[in-house]
């Protein structure tokens, strides 16, 4: 069973959430970051669902949780662990799940004897009675539990191994392959499923067909009549430090603020400026756009035409409400007309042609046409036929086919970058509900000021008591990587010893010159989500001299 949590697509629906036995939502703020989902979530627990939220944070869904592990930043993988073990040692695992549909299994409960509920307690802060007790609710819903996690499980070094972790829980709980159920990745902005979908990975050819494999290869060289490379392309974080060594020369960006939403901007804007030729394709003159060769102004989501994939794998139909404004053009034409420029002999004239040439070469979209979702709405992959009704939920049949699910055992890897006497705190990162990422779009709406007027650090009281420190004094946070001036906010929110910050006020706050650069060691995911800072409080007279840049 080749579990799709590692493709960032929800095994199951949105909607099944609200009918779910038990949530464990894990490193994901809900309410601020999904509110729709967050819904589906609320009327679970009206319907009587157990809710456990695992979150070093306090956060709106807490409030609503049957049970909150407030686990140290950087220890999902002893805490899964745990959990497992619990299950394992106490026969509370699906049997009947694990012997038919698993391998692996001796491996994992041999690897899981020395994650006793004591020891990941030690590691995480939490009560081993807490974590043992999390442990058999989790069990108890078998076949009926949905495990929900975003980017506090993805971004940190290990991001790969905590999702790993996760995927074993669900196995453990015969969780896949079920209605209400399954291991759900939240994705994390409109129409990222539908980039992965499309081949946006340098691993994946369009439908995730990888591109070593020969007859794969073969397929889409026939159908672009081109030459396709035969290794796996590299990723963001390589390509930066490629720019750098001067390997890669030339870089066209696409919707996003990378001087800006990457971690260490100091190496990413160093990165950008080695290289040679920029181009960048967006609906706003970003500060990434600024520092372009060329730019191609894009139009935005209500003037273009096409599909999106949201996070339970629905593809629906988007519709132009108004005309390009101004001088912009759709991603669509953009891309063509380069096309045409290269001399790049293809036959597609608008968003449904690239549709159906991406369905005629992708399995898994094969019978979601344009005529369908005109008639039908959205249509959830895979879709293999026209007479297929879409799939509400994954590896409901894989075992007919022979394809198992593997356990994969792992082990606990602490951040990257551990705290010392001059670097006291973590840095932890995330969202607002009011302020989206680099603020490219909500930074631009005047009301959202009267909200959330600038960024701000959360500290938890004792942190303050300690330092003396006032709430929404100013002060300086520092890294390795750099400093950053912002007012704080003393609330216990956060837990002690962490820093909590967005980076939705670029302009005043450029939250990702502290953020480290390490990453995933398989994905290449940066870990926005722990890194070493300090704080120090900051008179008037320094506060004036650094808004002047003195």
């Amino acid at each position: 069973m080749a579990v799709m949590v590692g493709k960032g697509a929800m095994t199951n629906s949105i909607e099944e959430l609200a009918g779910t036995d038990l949530l464990l939502v894990a490193g994901s703020n809900t309410t601020e970051a999904h509110p729709v989902i967050a819904l589906r979530m609320k009327r679970a627990v009206r319907n009587g669902a157990k809710l456990i939220v695992i979150d070093p944070r306090k956060t709106e869904l807490t409030k609503w949780a049957t049970r909150h592990l407030q686990i140290n930043i950087g220890t999902d993988i002893p805490l899964f662990n745990a959990f497992a073990h619990v299950m394992i040692k106490e026969g509370l695992y699906d049997l009947e799940y694990v012997e038919k549909r698993t391998e692996g299994f001796e491996e994992l409960s041999k690897h899981l004897e020395i994650y006793t509920p004591e020891l990941a307690a030690e590691i995480c802060g939490v009560p081993a009675e807490e974590i043992v007790a999390a442990a058999r609710e989790y069990a108890a819903a078998s076949g009926k539990a949905a495990i929900c996690y975003t980017l506090g499980i993805t971004e940190h070094s290990c991001g790969s191994h905590n999702v790993q972790s996760v995927a074993n829980l669900g196995m453990l709980g015969g969780n896949f392959g079920k209605p209400n159920a399954g291991v759900n990745p939240l994705r994390g902005q409109n129409n990222v499923q539908g980039a992965s979908d499309s081949g946006a990975l340098p691993t994946d050819l369009p439908g995730y067909q990888k591109l070593e494999r020969l007859e794969v290869r073969e397929k889409f060289e026939k159908a672009w009549n081109s030459e396709l490379p035969k290794r796996r392309g590299i990723t963001k974080i390589t390509a930066m430090d490629q720019m750098l060594r001067g390997n890669v020369r030339g870089v066209y960006i696409m919707g996003e603020n990378t001087v800006i939403s990457d971690p260490n901007t100091n190496h990413a804007q160093a990165a950008l400026e080695a290289a040679e030729f920029i181009v960048v394709q967006d609906i706003f003159m970003t500060d990434t756009a600024k520092m372009a060769d060329v730019v191609l102004p894009a139009a935005s989501f209500a003037e273009s035409d096409g599909t999106f994939a949201n996070s339970e794998r629905r593809v629906q139909r988007v519709r132009a409400a108004i005309s390009p404004v101004g001088e912009s053009r759709t991603d669509v034409n953009i891309l063509l007309d380069l096309m045409s420029r290269f001399n790049i002999d293809q036959n597609l004239e608008n968003s449904s042609d690239v549709w159906d040439e991406m369905r005629s070469l992708s399995p898994l979209f094969g019978g979601i046409s344009y005529e369908r979702l005109d008639n039908e709405g959205g249509i959830q992959w895979p879709c293999p036929t026209e007479d297929h009704p879409g799939t509400e939920f994954l590896h409901k049949d894989e075992m007919d086919s022979g394809m198992p699910g593997y356990f994969a055992p792992v082990d606990h890897i602490p951040p990257a970058e551990p705290t010392d006497s001059e670097f006291p705190l973590i840095l932890t990162t995330g969202r607002r509900r009011s302020t989206y990422h680099t603020g490219t779009q909500t930074g631009r709406a005047s009301g959202f000021d009267l909200l959330v007027p600038s960024e701000l650090a959360e500290i938890h009281p004792d942190d303050a008591d300690q330092m003396e420190l006032s709430d929404g004094q100013m002060v300086t946070i520092s890294s390795r990587r750099g400093t950053v001036e912002v007012p704080i906010k003393i609330t216990d929110r956060s837990p002690h010893g962490t820093v909590f910050m967005s980076f939705a006020f670029p302009e005043l706050t450029q939250t990702n010159r502290l953020t480290s650069d390490a990453y995933d060691f398989i994905t290449e995911t940066p870990e926005f989500k722990a890194c070493a800072v300090r704080i120090d409080a900051i008179s008037a007279a320094t506060s004036d001299a650094i808004a002047a840049g003195d």
